[in-house]
């Protein structure tokens, strides 16, 4: 054979091993079918998203880089795509609903180093990044590309930092909301999650991210045109102790990578929601869902309920033969009032341990702590204690097993202010072992929920929302108002609030000024009780003085009588910053709230929405004819109805700034 022709074939033979691999497309449908994930899996990795056919994400690239400059993306092996569905019923503790219903298609990408696992539920659509070699690595960046197929309408919590001289990484995951077109996002500034868009069509779209036990959380930046891209905070390198009374943990300097991860460790979930109501995103799972389950089976000790609590309202109680404040005699006081009205919990917040120490095991004189928790234990009342974080983090399986066997029933821990590695893993840290030592926490000074409540059930509630503390300084052009009824949708979507509800003082939008000692609420006095309803929080503050409450005793009643947590939700309507509606049921009972923004408000309720047909009286809170004049204005009564198997509408008015609650009760 002529040996130009074996030369030739030789070269066909090998051509297949020597060009690049074809790139590779994968399809992904959610179980309705309405929501189509597409992967491009070539040199570049990079996935779309359509809803009904529409473009909502155009091809936006991810991956994983990697400290030896190896990464997670299209240059490595691809050996195969695995498919799976899951469609199943998962009971659930301490959250919004008894029972949580998880159906899911899934598509995992399997490449010689990792794989690429992609979900489609028919609410959004989530991938992670699972390590599949048998050593430990470093990441020094993670790509996560949202590229928007439109401009789109964005609602951003920018980071505000504390001092001029902070990093943007050190800030405390409060701020009100900047809602602009994507494509003006404000240059150089970055955002914390959720951030929410709505599309030229309507549709909601949240971003967040679940199931961040031992990794940096995620922030946006904006990458040009309609495109955000994520950003995370680099791995401490030094930290000094500082901040707010020497509480907190000041990075001063930080490596080139962003996380250490242990061999087959799993990355965060990156979660893009789609809705093409904004309710839909009233009662979303996702996040939840995609955090991994708990370890225990036991959790029957975790004890969902309302606190008393003292800092909001300045330990201002009056008509006592004692001098009120940090001190005994006023916690015994607060202790009594908690048990005369079924309130589980009360709060020792900042001031019982010594200042400036950062040691929870110096308690100032004023205070007999055993004698407190003696106290409240033999009156059916827990003692929760608020702690900074660096005097936790010190000692955190000493501090729990100390004050366990004390008799204190929790921890709100407080000025954590980062969400760097080492700051989530604190975060895992206490949830573990306050949960071997059954005490509940509470991160206030928090960043976002993001899954830690599905794994540590008692784990009962998240700050990282601009809660009504805010109104003891803000100045009358802040805008709770509004606030309020942007977040349901947004930063409740991510999971539970430390709002600290419940002002008997309340102002009308020009009536409005900061008082610290003596702070009042913005909007009405129905308001601040529809928000018991509206706000997820298993632990759920009174933040006003107990005098205070005993001189409003239906609306005392009716703050201690609405649970926590609950047994099925529905989302009944709403619109981000205009107004929302949202039913829960306990047991048999279903209660309502409803909230408007400065606009006075007529809703048109479903009924049917929720109610089984049948008879049912109706307990309720309105605003009064007055409450655009005088806030605290409100009318409550009970009236009786039938629901039939047809649709059955309630129509409830709200004054501007207002709200509405109740509770049906069947008959």
């Amino acid at each position: 054979m002529d040996n130009r022709l074996i030369t030739t074939l030789a070269a066909l033979l090998l051509l297949p091993f020597c060009l690049p691999a074809a790139p590779r497309h994968f399809e992904l449908l959610s179980p309705d079918g309405r929501l189509r994930v597409g992967v491009e899996a070539g040199p570049q990795l990079s996935y779309t998203l359509d809803y009904d056919g529409v473009a909502v994400l155009a091809p936006s690239q991810i991956s994983v880089c990697l400290d030896d400059g190896s990464a997670y993306d299209g240059s490595v092996r691809f050996q195969k795509a695995i498919r799976s569905s899951v469609d199943t019923r998962v009971p659930a503790t301490a959250y919004k609903r008894a029972e949580v219903h998880e159906h899911y298609n899934q598509l995992t990408l399997r490449y010689k180093t990792f794989d690429l696992v992609l979900r489609a539920y028919d609410a959004g659509m989530a991938w992670r990044f699972v390590s599949r070699t048998g050593k430990d690595f470093i990441v020094r960046d993670e790509q996560a590309e949202f590229r928007f197929a439109e401009d789109a309408e964005a609602t951003v919590p920018y980071i505000r930092t504390e001092r001029p001289d902070d990093s943007i990484f050190f800030n405390s995951f409060e701020n009100y909301y900047s809602v602009h077109p994507l494509s003006q996002w404000s240059a150089g500034q970055k955002a914390f999650l959720p951030v929410s868009f709505s599309t030229q069509r309507g549709w909601r779209v949240n971003i967040t991210e679940s199931d961040l036990l031992d990794y940096p959380g995620m922030y946006l930046e904006h990458l040009g045109g309609t495109a955000v891209g994520g950003l995370f905070a680099p791995y401490p390198k030094e930290v000094e102790h500082g901040g707010y009374h020497m509480l907190q943990g000041i990075v001063r300097s930080a490596e080139d990578y962003i996380a250490k991860q242990p061999a087959g460790a799993a990355l965060p979930w990156r979660i893009v929601s789609v809705a093409t109501e904004d309710r839909r995103m009233l009662d979303s799972d996702l996040v939840w869902l995609l955090s991994r389950p708990a370890a225990d089976s036991d959790w029957s000790w975790v004890k969902p309920g309302k606190v008393a609590w003292d800092w909001w309202n300045d330990w201002n109680i009056s008509g006592v033969p004692f001098r009120a404040g940090i001190n005994t005699d006023t916690y015994k006081y607060y202790i009594d009032f908690a048990a005369a009205h079924g309130i589980e919990y009360v709060i020792l917040d900042e001031g019982w341990a010594v200042n400036l120490k950062a040691d929870l095991f110096q308690v100032v004189p004023e205070i007999d702590l055993p004698g407190i928790v003696d106290y409240a234990n033999s009156k059916g009342v827990g003692i929760i204690l608020w702690a900074g974080y660096w005097a936790m983090n010190r000692d955190i399986e000493g501090i729990c097993k100390h004050f366990s066997g004390m008799g204190v029933k929790g921890f709100k821990i407080d000025f954590m202010n980062r969400d760097d590695q080492q700051m989530v893993q604190f975060y895992t840290e206490v949830a573990e072992t306050a949960a071997r030592h059954h005490l509940l926490v509470d991160f206030h000074g928090a960043f976002k929920p993001s899954g830690l409540q599905r794994p540590y059930p008692n784990v009962i509630n998240h700050e990282g929302v601009s809660g009504l503390e805010q109104m003891k300084w803000a100045q009358p052009t802040v805008d709770q108002v509004t606030y309020d009824v942007q977040i349901p949708f947004i930063r409740m979507f991510a999971g539970p609030m430390d709002y600290t509800q419940g002002a008997m003082r309340n102002a009308t939008r020009y009536n409005y000024r900061p008082v610290n000692s003596e702070p009042m609420s913005q909007g009405t006095r129905c308001r601040q009780l529809a928000e018991y309803v509206i706000f997820e929080a298993p632990l759920t503050m009174l933040c006003d003085a107990p005098t205070n409450y005993l001189a409003e005793p239906e609306c005392l009643d009716w703050i201690a009588s609405v649970p926590t947590v609950w047994d099925e939700t529905v989302a009944l309507d709403g619109r981000v910053g205009d107004y929302v509606a949202i039913a829960r049921r306990k047991g048999g009972d279903w209660y309502v709230g409803a909230m408007t923004d400065w606009d006075a408000r007529e809703l048109e309720l479903d009924l049917s929405a929720f109610l089984p047909a049948g008879s049912y009286r109706i307990e309720f809170f309105a605003d009064g004819v007055n409450a655009d004049r005088a806030a605290r204005d409100h009318v409550h009564g009970t009236q009786n109805i039938t629901v039939s198997g047809a649709q059955h509408t309630l129509t409830v008015k709200m004054a501007p700034g207002g709200g509405w609650t109740a509770k049906f009760i069947r008959l």
